[in-house]
């Protein structure tokens, strides 16, 4: 399925039904952030004595929030604006990385927002959802390589690379693009585009 914006020229003017759902999808993909936090130390661990680099597969548990707000507002911003906001809960909440929990998600954001400009906000397939994701997380490991693995060898920075960008494009991309098609069969999004994709007509 091709879903586009069928208008000559998409809609980019935020309303207020948008800022709102964007933020409770945000402060939830925060508070999901949260949980992954902890989560993901028990889970790196494994990865990183398997092969040093692979920890970035855990990566995906913190981009789909930028990508999972696009899919749903499709507004220009929204995945800039879903991945901040989402950072900044985790922040707020406290974890171990502090304030630059909203550096990681302002570049984060960056990252899955850039693809949808890319295809001039048209374009809200899958293939694009999966570019978004893997986007994202070639934006994550390049910040975490820089900030977190200064000094790091070429072949642990490739490993890390790849496994983020693998990480981002299923389970931000992918994972975000059904969850947004189970919403939508539900009636939940029907004050926006991507509720379309419930009609026989979207499919």
């Amino acid at each position: 399925m091709d879903e586009q914006n069928t208008d000559h020229r998409p809609a980019t003017r935020w309303r207020v039904v948008d800022i709102v759902v964007a933020s409770v999808l945000a402060v939830a993909a925060g508070l999901v952030f949260v949980f992954w936090n902890i989560a993901s130390n028990p889970l790196s661990a494994p990865l990183i004595a398997l092969l040093p680099g692979l920890q970035g597969l855990v990566g995906g548990g913190w981009l789909f929030a930028g990508v999972l707000t696009a899919l749903v507002i499709r507004k220009p911003g929204a995945a800039l604006y879903g991945e901040l906001v989402a950072a900044t809960v985790s922040a707020l909440v406290g974890n171990q990385w502090g304030v630059m929990t909203i550096e990681s998600g302002l570049v984060q954001g960056l990252g899955a927002e850039l693809v949808f400009a890319v295809f001039l906000y048209r374009r809200w397939n899958l293939p694009v959802a999966v570019l978004s994701g893997a986007v994202a997380g070639v934006a994550l490991a390049i910040n975490e390589l820089i900030i977190y693995y200064p000094g790091s060898t070429t072949a642990f920075a490739v490993i890390f690379t790849v496994s983020a960008v693998v990480s981002g494009a299923l389970i931000a991309g992918v994972l975000s693009w059904f969850v947004v098609r189970g919403l939508a069969k539900t009636g939940a999004l029907s004050r926006f585009d991507s509720g379309r994709v419930a009609s026989p007509a979207a499919r």
